[in-house]
């Protein structure tokens, strides 16, 4: 079993829109993913639950957890949404970086492309890894 942890900094948007859509997505028996934040957030963004409920995923009870070195010492993975250098570096640990912006208080067609954009990128991680 792969597990995969996307992070950024705060929990509250792109790293839950990627664990959400792998989780829907990947072979539950090969993979599972979580997601976590350098600085978490009290709540996932209002503008993210809204376009994630439109893709048929209900993130009204996720809630953002702190990026530790045990966390990620679980996993196999580890995806950067913008925590740069904040996210713990832990040996042997694969890491990429998904350089997307924050859709923190944008408008709604531009969550939607960040959530559209995340999509694809976890599209392309499973297929590239075989956990379908």
């Amino acid at each position: 079993m792969i597990k995969v942890i996307f992070a950024c900094v705060h929990n509250a948007g792109r790293s839950q829109m990627a664990a959400a859509f792998f989780n829907q997505l990947a072979d539950p028996h090969k993979a599972h993913a979580v997601s976590a934040g350098t600085e978490p957030g009290e709540r996932v963004h209002h503008e993210v639950q809204a376009v994630m409920q439109e893709a048929g995923i209900d993130l009204s009870h996720a809630r953002p957890q702190k990026l530790t070195e045990q966390l990620a010492r679980e996993a196999q993975l580890l995806i950067t949404m913008g925590c740069g250098d904040k996210c713990p570096h832990v040996p042997g640990l694969r890491r990429d970086d998904w350089p997307l912006r924050d859709p923190k208080g944008l408008p709604a067609d531009e969550v939607r492309a960040i959530r559209d954009e995340v999509k694809r990128r976890v599209e392309e991680l499973i297929d590239r890894e075989r956990l379908r």
